[in-house]
């Protein structure tokens, strides 16, 4: 059984989207995810669909087409009459998604590098503003706060991109990171370099040079894969 606690804090955000069959969907959608990209849920666990259901307080059809979604994006494998389980993710997938997400944000900052100069200041300025707080949040120490002004970085590079297939694709494989960078995030070292890195790409960016854009995004992936995997096989991490 699901505790009560795991869903209160995200039923309330049910109250921000309308009441039609869509918006319920949704709802449940996006209060089941952040359960499981933040650990609340975790890989391997079960939850009924009843129970999930009751306290969303909702009927059980919202949340079975939420968790079909949820399915489609790997983040849960539905038990025919018994609810979902949480998918774990082993080194193995770990090194399969850094892979997709090294080129999809590579194509991504080589969009942007394109764009016409004043889409491209806009561009960033937006993401200038992420890696500002990222670097006050390492000064003060604050790890969540810092892993959230990332993670804005890297959706705006993807989603000022105007690719719908890029984000959607981006979207599915930064969910399934997001829940093994959150577990480790604090048994790495600072991460100091990363906003250096975040400054190359916006640079480029600014510079419309396409090629060092694309080179520059794809190096800070591939860093920040460097810096995990070693971690997952210290610790002997099976499943994320």
């Amino acid at each position: 059984m699901i505790a009560t606690k795991a869903l209160a804090p995200l039923r309330a955000s049910e109250t921000a989207v309308d009441e039609s069959g869509a918006g319920r969907v949704t709802a449940a959608y996006v209060a089941i995810k952040e359960a499981i990209r933040n650990n609340v849920f975790a890989p391997g666990y079960q939850a009924a669909e009843i129970e999930i259901a009751r306290q969303l307080g909702m009927s059980r059809t919202p949340v079975h087409e939420a968790m079909a979604r949820l399915q489609e994006e790997g983040l849960v494998r539905i038990l025919p009459k018994k609810g979902i389980v949480i998918c774990s993710l082993s080194p193995a997938d770990i090194e399969e998604i850094y892979e997709v997400i090294i080129a999809l944000e590579g194509a991504a900052a080589a969009r942007l590098a394109a764009l016409p100069e004043p889409e491209r200041k806009v561009v960033a300025d937006a993401l200038r503003d992420a890696t500002d707080r990222m670097v006050a949040a390492l000064h003060q120490e604050d790890l969540m706060a810092w892993a959230q002004a990332d993670e804005e970085f890297h959706q705006a590079l993807v989603t000022r991109s105007g690719n719908r297939r890029l984000m959607r694709m981006t979207g599915a494989v930064a969910d399934q990171l997001h829940r093994a960078r959150m577990f480790t995030l604090r048994l790495r070292p600072l991460p100091v370099a990363s906003s250096q890195e975040h400054q190359a790409i916006i640079e480029a960016i600014e510079e419309g040079d396409a090629t060092a854009a694309s080179r520059a995004a794809r190096l800070h992936r591939q860093h920040a894969h460097d810096a995990l995997v070693p971690l997952i096989a210290k610790f002997d991490l099976r499943n994320l």
